[in-house]
């Protein structure tokens, strides 16, 4: 944990999560080299001259190629240690086999930057490849060189006209730069089906690179620079992979201070090879899932597919986000308008009603025949008329109970087109046009509009999802201004939990696992461990009737599937006969087993919602809390909800709202609400553990745990933490 900022994922950060270079002359050299160039535009080292010759580069552009003297009008060199100055930046387009020998020589010269478009390394899957990768590595590190790929498309640079690529998407006048970054480890999908689709509808980029296999530089190295870029104010993602939770933490809080969207298409949702696991927690834990909770924990915008990308970030890169979930659409179609309810609806999207104020004055504008509920049907008297649309939006704007106003045309005069314009760019809360026909004056189209600054979608599904991220990313910098900054709960013991796991190893008991829990103020049920029947009874006695029994034994974490558990047990030669039916059931179901004894246990009250809780370890960001409905159907529902700790009371109560069974909790069927409050009171506690303990606690598991209504406290009823190998052990 990032002990300088409280806030920080309990992930480990390393140094690169915060020493990301400057990439200034990695995106505009003064002086380019590529080894590998080409007179034919057919082939790779080709194509990637021609695009640098011919996009606008002011700096110096210097061709290397041994088997020609000039390629494509520039004299062409026979090694990089024959040109008369050292590049800045050099593009490597030759076989794997002699990419290191070029790498000698940059390193020779003191290149700052490479971009290695060359294949052959991990991307092949053979151990091969992937050892040309390490070295590729370990050479970035023990020279400084900044490299970015293998196996990468490049570069491009609107805002100072320097492009590094192939790409045929660039060829032609160069484009106006705009205020849009794209970076994927992917060429094809994000510089046609993004960077490419998005300009043919009217956007325009700062930069886009497409890194590759991310040998070194990686993604987040770039996403740091767009949010640093003053060129830049929406940054979008194709990722197939996040190496460094903390990394990505740290852009991501960058971004937010600054307000600057990212926007993520991660791929591999699908979970695959998911790992056995001795707990609950860990069988429900799919990797897609803890990203999914983490980008929206740190304020990332995820989305389905290509389209989607650039649809949000059209309506998020005009700087105008909306305060919460709320909007207004007006259409000369009744039908759109029960469409653009209906799909609204369905992915969240609130439609509220207007205030006096707004009734009042649209009452005012609108014929009789027109209605002023929401979706607004302006009736086709609105057609061509000189400044409906203007007042309309101009009136919804004023509401305070509208968030995002939607505009919906199908076919309309060029009138109406501009009035929406103009009173968009008036306005201080977004505007998004669904216009799903054409114009009567046929120059005027989606793209006109797009072009002036305002967001347009042909569908209606399509414009309801950006919207709604939009909205969800307006929601998240609320919350994030009003949150104050994350406390640890001042009863936790720290140092008593530490002294409890300090000479155990491997899985714990069910009462060593409560008795760290309780240093944390988890409320545990009164229990004695009996080694004979004798000591059970006399324990029973003790604790009072009815008690539980259950076999206390590191080996069998899961009672249930081994028969060794009665409960509701009472006198005392019910306890014994119980006693020895557990211990009967656990020799039967594993012989093995180094057993303790049975644990004696007062059976907990009626009246409870079974929840359980957990930790488990993640592979990019280390200790992951979970949360859903407990008992023996949570791998089944897997109605869980993940969190990055540490978190606070609204993250953990944000958690909670993210289940299916979150009615639950508040009551139904005559039944009253859960005291949630206690609840994520303890999800707090479990997220401190789980960034205190890391280097201890592999994985935890609460299941179940007892919650009542408020005024009685929850109760841990059974837990499980398995431990990790102590470091230095052999």
């Amino acid at each position: 944990m990032d002990m300088r900022n409280p806030a920080a994922p309990a992930v480990d950060a390393g140094n690169d999560a915060y020493n990301t270079p400057d990439l200034r002359g990695f995106f505009a050299p003064k002086t380019v080299a590529l080894v590998g160039a080409s007179g034919d535009r057919n082939r790779f080292g080709g194509k990637v001259l021609h695009r640098l010759l011919h996009f606008g580069s002011t700096g110096d552009v210097f061709a290397v190629n041994p088997s020609a003297r000039e390629v494509q009008g520039v004299r062409c060199y026979a090694s990089l240690r024959e040109l008369p100055v050292a590049p800045e930046h050099v593009g490597i387009a030759v076989p794997v086999q002699h990419v290191f020998s070029v790498l000698e020589d940059c390193a020779a010269l003191g290149t700052r930057f490479v971009t290695l478009f060359s294949a052959g390394f991990a991307e092949t899957g053979t151990t091969e490849g992937r050892a040309l990768q390490d070295r590729l590595a370990a050479f970035a590190r023990s020279t400084g060189i900044r490299i970015m790929g293998p196996n990468c498309n490049g570069l491009i640079n609107y805002v100072d006209g320097f492009a590094f690529t192939t790409t045929g998407t660039i060829t032609g006048e160069r484009r106006q730069a705009g205020n849009i970054g794209l970076i994927a480890q992917t060429g094809g999908a994000a510089q046609v089906n993004v960077m490419w689709r998005a300009q043919e509808i009217g956007l325009n980029f700062s930069y886009q690179a497409s890194c590759g296999n991310c040998a070194d530089l990686d993604l987040l190295d770039f996403a740091r620079f767009l949010v640093d870029d003053d060129h830049t104010d929406v940054i979008m993602m194709i990722a197939e992979g996040i190496s460094n939770g903390a990394k990505l933490y740290d852009v991501a809080k960058r971004a937010a201070d600054k307000h600057k969207p990212i926007i993520i298409l991660k791929l591999g949702r699908t979970e695959v090879g998911t790992r056995a696991a001795r707990s609950h927690t860990g069988a429900v834990t799919g990797s897609d899932a803890v990203h999914d909770a983490a980008f929206r924990q740190w304020g990332i915008i995820r989305v389905n597919d290509c389209n989607e990308l650039y649809e949000t970030a059209m309506l998020l890169k005009g700087g105008r986000v909306p305060q919460r979930g709320r909007a207004a659409a007006l259409s000369v179609s009744g039908g759109n308008a029960a469409i653009v309810a209906d799909l609204g609806a369905s992915v969240g999207i609130e439609w509220p009603e207007f205030s006096a104020q707004t009734h009042e004055r649209l009452g005012a504008l609108l014929p009789k025949h027109g209605r002023a509920s929401n979706p607004i049907d302006v009736t086709s008297a609105a057609v061509g008329s000189n400044d409906v649309y203007r007042r309309c939006i101009e009136i919804l704007a004023d509401d305070p109970n509208v968030d995002v106003i939607v505009p919906v045309l199908t076919f309309a005069p060029r009138g109406d087109v501009d009035q929406i314009l103009d009173a968009a760019a008036q306005v201080k809360k977004p505007v998004a046009l669904l216009w799903t026909g054409g114009c009567y004056d046929r120059e005027i189209t989606p793209k006109y509009a797009i072009e002036k600054g305002l967001p347009v979608y042909r569908d209606v599904l399509s414009c309801m999802r950006a919207v709604r991220a939009a909205m969800n990313y307006g929601e998240f910098l609320g919350a994030r201004e009003r949150r104050a900054a994350r406390q640890r709960p001042d009863d936790i013991d720290v140092a008593a939990a530490r002294a409890i796991l300090a000479d155990l190893s491997g899985i714990l008991s069910e009462r060593a696992s409560k008795t760290v829990l309780a240093a944390y103020g988890f409320p545990v049920p009164p229990e004695m461990l009996a080694r004979n029947a004798d000591e059970a009874v006399k324990a029973a006695a003790k604790i009072g009737a009815p008690v539980a029994l259950k076999i206390e034994s590191a080996d069998i974490p899961h009672k249930t599937d081994a028969g060794a558990i009665r409960l509701n047990v009472q006198g005392a030669d019910a306890v014994r006969e119980g006693f020895a039916t557990v211990m009967t059931a656990a020799a039967a179901y594993a012989p093995a087993a180094k057993v303790d004894g049975v644990l004696v246990q007062k059976m907990a009250a009626p009246g409870s919602t079974e929840i359980i809780l957990g930790l488990a370890d993640d592979p990019t960001f280390g200790p992951v809390v979970m949360a859903g409905l407990g008992g023996i159907h949570v791998e089944v529902l897997r109605d869980v909800a993940f969190r990055v700790p540490p978190i606070d009371i609204d993250e953990a109560l944000s958690m909670l709202r993210e289940l299916r069974a979150f009615r639950v909790l508040e009551g139904v069927r005559g039944q009253g609400p859960r005291d949630i409050n206690a609840l994520c009171d303890l999800i707090v506690r479990l997220s401190w553990l789980g960034c205190d303990l890391r280097d201890r606690v592999e994985e935890l598991d609460i299941n179940p745990l007892l919650v009542y209504q408020a005024g009685k406290p929850p109760c841990v009823v059974d837990a499980l933490i398995s431990l990790r190998e102590k470091r230095g052990a052999s």
